[in-house]
């Protein structure tokens, strides 16, 4: 019977211990993927970003871009554009010809398209997961848990070219059953962009009709 009981213990701690080398496996590949993103002048993305919730048969797929620097972002996705440039965050809706200004949200929780590619550096427990090879590419999915129980995020795979160390896939899974897709289909870097890409021009939206909201 003690025999036994110390082999259990001797199971147990040789598990722990292959945990947290997973562990510190995953994390040292997110600490490679952050050190590459934070060397790069600009990125930008294209993905197509799905949603769906089983439970309630639902399903939604659409395509968007993403160019980042810095803080600062412009996404556009569902026919709409939202612009970050520093200080305020403006929703451009065309179909509306409605423009939502508002503050940058002090939530840490809240992950922006500027954290996009960042957040994973704080609040996670973190576990080597499987390897996919997706058309010769070899994918190393990492899986995020939040460290706060109280969290509406269940989970987060992040899928990670082995090569380039750039992030291919986001899978988030909610506490209500919604997963969230976002599947990277171009990641180009340190582009030439416009020097207006994170401007907004008030006076332009209201010459051209739109309504204007400022919260």
């Amino acid at each position: 019977m003690i025999k036994r009981t110390f082999t259990a213990i001797a199971l147990l701690l040789c598990c722990l211990s292959m945990q947290a080398q997973n562990s510190q496996k995953a994390k040292a590949l997110l600490d490679e993927v952050y050190n590459k993103v934070v060397s790069y002048d600009n990125i930008r993305i294209d993905f197509n970003y799905t949603l769906e919730n089983i439970d309630a048969n639902t399903k939604s797929e659409t395509r968007g871009d993403a160019t980042l620097n810095g803080d600062k972002y412009r996404v556009n996705l569902f026919g709409s554009t939202v612009l970050f440039d520093g200080s305020k965050v403006y929703t451009i809706v065309p179909d509306n010809e409605e423009v939502t200004i508002d503050e940058e949200s002090d939530d840490d929780e809240t992950i922006t398209p500027s954290k996009m590619l960042t957040f994973y550096r704080e609040g996670h427990n973190y576990d080597w997961d499987i390897l996919q090879n997706v058309q010769g590419r070899k994918i190393q999915y990492v899986k995020l848990t939040p460290i706060d129980s109280n969290s509406d995020i269940k989970s987060i795979l992040l899928g990670i070219d082995a090569e380039t160390k750039h992030i291919h896939k986001l899978i988030e899974t909610g506490s209500n059953g919604t997963k969230t897709t976002i599947t990277v289909n171009s990641f180009k870097t340190n582009q030439p962009l416009s020097k207006t890409l994170f401007t907004f021009d008030e006076a332009k939206y209201r010459e051209d009709g739109y309504y204007i909201i400022k919260n």
